[in-house]
């Protein structure tokens, strides 16, 4: 009956979110061009339910092509790969984003493309933080290896689907390293429920306006 619920309430969700944002997402989509030569989205590989592969929908915050470059860059690979996690805690040490990336980024702006992932079926409204399996490699299969004691609680963490805004998205974001984002992530599919769900999208503007 929950996942009927949830459902049901992740489309009525999105839309509403859609229509009540459309002005912003047409300025957005303006800007991005306007700002730096590239497409509008970028879409990223994520690790969904039960380990599916999709691609995650985002307005580009970075330079086009800035991946593949820097992919290439021993120095740039040196602090992007680092036990924190797979972010510069600092938006403004990552060369790769643009001014209109470091807008969107801030409030979170960049990721409202998700909602055509809640649409499709790959996402929810709320759950986890999808995790990366992109150019720079498998997030997962990378981190356990610093934190093999985490198995089974990221087993239970990809039992349920990713969401747009979540514990972790509410709970410190990049301020979290990535064991405490796991056992978020796992407490959360343990414990979900149309309750819970409702107050993390009751957090979700509060962290939105906060800086990272």
């Amino acid at each position: 009956m929950y996942e009927i619920l949830k459902r049901i309430t992740d489309i009525l969700a999105a839309l509403f979110v859609t229509l009540i944002f459309s002005p912003l997402l047409i300025l957005i989509c303006l800007a991005i061009p306007l700002d730096s030569p590239g497409p509008i989205i970028y879409k990223h590989r994520r690790v969904g339910k039960n380990g599916k592969i999709f691609h995650l929908w985002k307005f580009r915050s970075m330079f086009d092509k800035a991946d593949q470059h820097f992919v290439k860059n021993k120095e740039f690979m040196k602090k992007f790969k680092k036990k924190e996690g797979w972010k510069f805690r600092d938006a403004s040490e990552d060369p790769r984003i643009t001014r209109v990336g470091r807008f969107t980024r801030k409030y979170s702006i960049d990721e409202l493309p998700n909602l055509w992932n809640i649409f499709a079926g790959d996402m929810s409204m709320v759950g986890p933080r999808a995790y990366r399996k992109d150019i720079f490699g498998d997030e997962i299969a990378e981190q356990l290896k610093l934190y093999p004691e985490l198995k089974d609680e990221l087993k239970i963490a990809l039992s349920v689907k990713p969401g747009l805004t979540g514990p972790w998205q509410t709970s410190g974001r990049n301020k979290l390293f990535w064991d405490q984002r796991v056992k978020l992530d796992a407490a959360y599919a343990k414990q979900r429920n149309i309750f819970k769900d409702f107050w993390y999208v009751l957090k979700t503007p509060f962290a939105m306006l906060n800086k990272w």
